[in-house]
């Protein structure tokens, strides 16, 4: 069975003198499945809401009311294998940004931050270059969600952005940083965002929670300021939410403890939908506003409102976080009442679910060690770890000392002077190969029409030519 874990954080004092917890806890690891345990610990950090952001390495967490991001590191030496949730704490860093840090979100080796001035700081960890947007938001940018192309920033003044991703990348440094689309139907401060994981412009779709009382869901790629498809209404403002793994269902948590959970396509039980051509609402066909009324659960009033919600990564358990330290399990297979995995005697204020699958094959590097950011330009030095071997045995045997036959291609490439030969004649070999079927055919079909586009010019050059002739003789007759 996989190991399924995820991360919280917590903030302010402790509230009460609970001598079972650690004082100077900030962050824990936490063991969901098969039993749920806490592994490992990280102190000396007060985490504000959306300021928590892991990697399969590293742990990256804002400070309340500071302008400071610690870095801790995960695995050996690092936050794992703490022995009961106290030893093995490691801080790699403590960073120093201009302004106060309200959000973090990281996307693969970059670590997007958003600043109480309405700016979007990017940080590539494994290079330490760093990019900083000007105020586009009027006031702070409280939450980030992100896809592969994609960062959506929330904000208190009701807005939220659109950025491409690879824009903010951009190495030209003539490149504008602004957002491609602002997402406005909001009237009040945005208090979450939660983008599903497609990226193909039909089914690029986010859900915005505001103090409104009101999510809406857009398709954020299509039209000017985007669409949105579905205006979702409560009866308390929701503070937080989250979508499905397979942006199947949405949950929020509103402040007077309900929580919610919104299918946004149809299901066996319930065949009408929210999205997509087959949907169909009680108001009526076409109505954009739908009232969500009846709440699956309610979180015991001695815990308070959720601040912070997470499903697990197959998508069967919802956790909410809450002001009084309860950390919540919701099933919701059954939906059935919740029930208390921990109690961290401090507000919690983030939950991350990590995947208990191992690094993707692509992946080929990873960050050991964060580059500090730096401002301006210098030289462009990547420091990462290559995740697998550059030498490998074959499966038919070797001695693994480096042998030819041992030698991967990448290590061979490694070691040549200039350009290997091999690759060199692999490379010509591919040049002189015959053109593949269906780009004959593709050259075939081009060849045909470009004949038949010269016959049209041909008989239009002969029709001209005679009525030139008619001309010439009608006028020499005149004459």
């Amino acid at each position: 069975m996989l190991t399924e874990s995820y991360f919280s954080s917590v903030s302010g004092p402790p509230i009460t003198n609970n001598t079972a917890v650690a004082k100077d806890v900030g962050i824990y690891e936490h063991t969901l499945h098969p039993s749920h345990a806490t592994p490992s610990t990280f102190k000396k950090s007060s985490v504000p809401r959306h300021g928590l952001a892991v990697s399969d390495t590293h742990v990256f967490a804002a400070q309340d009311d500071k302008s400071t991001v610690h870095v801790y590191a995960r695995g050996s030496g690092g936050g794992r294998g703490g022995g009961g949730g106290g030893g093995g704490n490691h801080q790699e860093a403590v960073v120093t940004f201009p302004e106060r840090i309200r959000s973090v979100l990281l996307q693969g080796d970059v670590l997007f931050l958003g600043t109480q001035e309405g700016r979007i700081i990017v940080w590539e960890v494994c290079t330490g270059r760093q990019v900083t947007t000007r105020a586009c938001h009027i006031q702070a940018v409280t939450c980030l969600a992100a896809t592969p192309l994609h960062l959506l920033s929330g904000s208190d003044d009701s807005n939220v952005h659109v950025w491409s991703i690879p824009r903010l990348l951009a190495l030209d440094p003539t490149v504008e940083h602004e957002p491609e689309q602002t997402l406005s139907n909001h009237r009040a401060a945005v208090t979450d965002v939660a983008a599903g994981p497609g990226v193909n412009p039909d089914t690029a779709v986010c859900v915005s929670a505001s103090r409104d009382r009101s999510c809406i869901v857009w398709n954020y790629q299509q039209g000017a300021g985007g669409v949105a498809l579905r205006t979702l209404l409560f009866p308390a403002a929701p503070l937080c939410v989250s979508l499905d793994p397979c942006a199947r269902a949405l949950y929020a948590s509103a402040e007077d403890g309900s929580v919610y959970a919104v299918d946004l396509f149809g299901t066996a039980e319930k065949p009408s939908s929210l999205l997509g051509p087959q949907g169909v609402e009680e108001s009526g066909a076409g109505a954009t506003a739908i009232q969500v009324s009846s709440a699956f659960g309610a979180a015991p009033p001695e815990a308070g409102p959720a601040s912070c919600l997470a499903v697990s990564y197959d998508g069967t358990v919802l956790l909410s976080g809450h002001p009084r330290g309860q950390i919540l399990r919701w099933d919701l297979s059954s939906r059935a009442d919740s029930t208390e995995l921990a109690n961290l005697n401090a507000s919690v204020t983030n939950l991350v679910c990590v995947s208990p699958l191992p690094p993707s094959a692509a992946t080929a590097t990873r960050p050991v060690t964060v580059v500090r950011p730096f401002l301006g330009s210098r030289t462009y030095n990547f420091t990462a770890q290559l995740t697998s071997d550059i030498q490998t045995t074959t499966a038919t045997g070797g001695d693994g000392n480096g042998g030819d036959d041992d030698e991967s291609r990448f290590a061979k490439m490694l070691g040549a002077r200039g350009f290997p030969a091999e690759s060199l004649q692999q490379a010509i070999l591919a040049l002189q190969q015959p053109t593949a079927a269906g780009d004959v055919v593709g050259d075939q079909e081009l060849r045909t029409e470009n004949e038949e586009l010269w016959e049209i010019i041909n008989e239009q050059r002969a029709l001209q030519k005679k009525t030139l002739e008619r001309y010439i003789e009608a006028k020499s007759t005149t004459a």
